[in-house]
């Protein structure tokens, strides 16, 4: 049989991108199914080397998720709730303090037009808006209602997640299997090679990474929280979420905590203190526990990088891009390694010379 042309090859994968483009929006509930799957497989492994079925590892793996998702919806998702209400309470008082104190201050600091900093239609628009809270969640509910259907394929797809997620967690080892068959005989080798360098990457972003993002989360809430800043838990949260960009998390998080603490507790230089503290202390640990436990050096993804991939995955494939970006960027900066070592061998590099 005659080998398939390699015009053919790429016009099928052409294909293939152009079909998941079309899907994009359907494919959100499969790539969290996947993740989840390929997050909960090694659980599974080890459970399975204690000689427990494929299946009852499953379930229990299963059971530890839904702990986890449990205690985040019952404990946490209230507080932050609470947290974001008060901070929409107080950012008419917040332009209000940085229009009448630290506004004039940088005035008479920098001899700027006291017309410079207009404020006043900010803080009335947001003034008029804030008693209108319900009516926007009713209106909201009544948009969600009026589309049934639109509500019903919600449902479905919160309800889809799980039931793949468990197929796809039980039948991995079968289905990594059965590709690894359907590779070409002669560069099965180089192909595995590829994934295993792939895995590793991706392995150490998604198991190593997100647990970074997770202790950074808590001890940045949990410092702040005992300062005493009204908003820690929320900017705690959000800074550790920020931290999938090396240095962004922190960045945001000690900004925007000195913002709130200057609100807080005006110029009163040891809350401010402590606050910095926090973030600093948080560093340290991450640089010199978390990052090399967790991580490594196996990521190896530039913060340019993890930018640009994010904002490209979520332009092109909106949330199912924004889920599948760094993942991706991992692979595409695996194979680059291996072509720049493949031109760096060869006679368009050495003059002619092609070196074994």
């Amino acid at each position: 049989m005659k080998a398939l042309p390699r015009w053919y090859l790429i016009v099928g994968f052409v294909l293939l991108v152009w079909l998941l483009y079309l899907l994009g929006p359907m494919l959100s509930p499969f790539i969290i199914a996947i993740v989840l799957a390929y997050m909960g497989d090694p659980l599974v492994d080890r459970l399975e080397r204690m000689k427990i079925s494929r299946t009852w590892g499953v379930i229990i793996v299963f059971a530890i998720f839904s702990l986890v998702l449990t205690i985040l919806l019952v404990v946490l998702v209230p507080l932050l709730g609470k947290q974001l209400v008060r901070l929409y309470e107080l950012v008419p008082q917040m332009i209000d303090w940085t229009q009448h104190i630290a506004l004039p201050w940088v005035q008479a600091k920098f001899g700027l037009n006291d017309n410079f900093w207009r404020l006043d239609q900010l803080k009335g628009a947001l003034s008029d808006n804030l008693g209108k809270t319900t009516d926007i969640v009713s209106m909201v509910v009544k948009k969600v209602t009026a589309s049934g259907m639109a509500l019903v394929g919600w449902v479905a797809n919160l309800l889809l997640i799980p039931v793949v997620s468990f197929y796809l967690m039980r039948d991995w080892d079968l289905m990594v299997a059965k590709l690894r068959l359907m590779l070409p005989r002669h560069q099965e080798e180089t192909v595995v090679k590829l994934m295993g360098e792939c895995h590793e990457v991706i392995g150490a972003f998604m198991r190593g990474q997100l647990l970074v993002m997770l202790a950074l989360g808590v001890m940045y809430a949990t410092g702040l929280m005992v300062i005493g800043l009204e908003l820690g838990l929320l900017i705690g949260v959000f800074a550790g979420l920020a931290s999938i960009v090396p240095y962004l998390g922190v960045f945001v998080g000690i900004s925007s905590a000195l913002i709130a603490g200057l609100f807080q507790f005006g110029l009163d230089p040891y809350p401010l203190l402590a606050i910095a503290a926090v973030f600093v202390v948080g560093q340290m640990l991450e640089g010199m526990l978390l990052t090399p436990w967790l991580v490594g050096d196996r990521i190896g993804l530039h913060p340019v990088a993890v930018i640009f991939a994010i904002m490209a995955g979520g332009q092109l494939f909106g949330f199912s891009g924004i889920l599948l970006a760094l993942p991706v960027a991992a692979v595409i900066m695996v194979l680059l390694r291996h072509a720049h070592d493949f031109y760096k061998q060869s006679g368009a590099y050495n003059n002619g010379e092609v070196i074994d």
